[in-house]
Parts: C-alpha cells; structure tokens; sequence
C-alpha cells in the first residue's frame, strides 16, 4: 500500500516554462537590457536545459550552474551584462512570482493531505526560487517535508540525494513509496536506482523508456488517485 508521495516540483507540479518567461523578461527589464524577444527566450531554455542536464550528470556544480548559463547566454547573443551573480538573484526572485498549477496539482496535493497521505519535495531547484514558489503557491503548508538539493549537498538523480531523503522520512518501506516527477534523466533515473518505485508523469506520452523499470505512467496527474486506490 502506497503510504507516502514524493513530488517533484517543477513541470510536475508547476508550468516551469510560464514561470521562466515571465522571469526573464522582468529580469531584463530590471536591467535594463531591453526586450526579451520569443527567440531569445527559445534559445535561453535550450541553453538552460543543458546546464541542468550537466549539473545531474555530476559535471557542473549547483554554485557554477547558476551564473554560469548567464555568462554563457550573454556572450552567445552579445549582451552587455556581465552582472552574473545579480542577474541570478534577480531571476531568481523572479521566478516564484508566476505559480500555473499544473492539472490542478494544488487541489490534488490538498486533497491528499486532507486524506493523511504523507507527501514529501524533492526538487534540484535553487533554495531561493524554491523557497519562493512554496511560499507564494501555498503548497509549502501541505507537505510533511521539503528536500532542495542545495540544502541536502546532492543532487538529483544521485544516490547520495535519495539516501539522504529516505535517511530523514523515517523507517518507511520503499514499496510504501512512490515517486512522481517528469525527468527521465532526474527523477526516474534517480528514483529507480534507489529502489524506489516510480510514476513518470508525461503528458506528451512519449515512449516509455525500457532501461528504467518505472512502474506507472501517467499523462494526467489525476491519475494519481487512481493508482493509490489500486496499491491499497
């Protein structure tokens, strides 16, 4: 029986994408760097996408991370910024400022902490713009816990990450567990090598990748419930 959810954040809980647009385009505006144009912002999430990819890949540090895909950004579209660590701040902040629930996620995280289910975050987002989102979505008020890699000192999908969470919730048997996020690469990859079961949440029903024994696939989040009910 499923006792216990642990939820990623972004693009599983929250719409990441309308929350990065509107974050950059105020932080451009803060600077004073002119308009943010659609390609601009195309090209800024694919080159964000891959210093993600490189940070769970082991290659990057969270602290390179940060200031690192701005320096690169700017020097590619020829931006006169070179205020790395105070663009991020700002970005940061920024990015708690547009909460778009995914499928409703709120009423459903509601909903099951109304019904005692115990319900956990796992993210590798910043601890500022993490912190910000939980605050500003109310979501914050209805998790038993919160786990940002920054402030566990691993990142997804590593061991050392799931270790440390499954070290903190307690004396909880792993089949009671079940693992919800949208990340091939993070959270199903990481989940799975812990030994912990995982519901893959992908809305553009992609192929289920067959190196990774994920044990549900969901296009909805409400599909949760139903998973849930069969587990008991």
């Amino acid at each position: 029986m499923i006792t216990t959810l642990l939820w990623d954040l972004d693009n599983t809980l929250l719409d990441f994408p309308s929350a990065e647009r509107q974050a950059l385009i105020a932080t451009f505006a803060d600077f004073t760097l002119g308009p943010c144009s659609p390609d601009l912002l195309v090209r800024y999430s694919a080159l964000n996408a891959r210093w993600w990819r490189r940070l769970e890949e082991g290659d990057v540090t969270k602290a390179e991370l940060l200031p690192g895909r701005f320096r690169e950004f700017f020097a590619a579209e020829g931006i006169a910024c070179t205020e790395y660590d105070a663009f991020n701040a700002a970005y940061q902040h920024h990015l708690g400022d547009t909460i778009v629930f995914l499928d409703n996620g709120y009423e459903l995280v509601k909903k099951l902490h109304q019904d005692r289910m115990k319900q956990y975050l796992v993210t590798n987002g910043s601890l500022q713009a993490q912190t910000r989102k939980l605050k500003r979505s109310g979501l914050g008020e209805l998790f038993d816990g919160v786990f940002i890699s920054e402030v566990v000192g691993a990142e997804k999908p590593s061991r050392a990450f799931f270790d440390a969470v499954l070290s903190a919730i307690g004396s909880v048997d792993k089949e009671e567990l079940l693992l919800i996020g949208d990340s091939l690469t993070s959270d199903m990859a990481g989940g799975c090598g812990a030994g912990i079961p995982c519901c893959w949440y992908d809305p553009k029903g992609l192929p289920v990748p067959e190196d990774l024994p994920i044990r549900h696939t969901i296009r909805n989040l409400n599909e949760i419930p139903q998973i849930l009910a069969a587990s008991k």
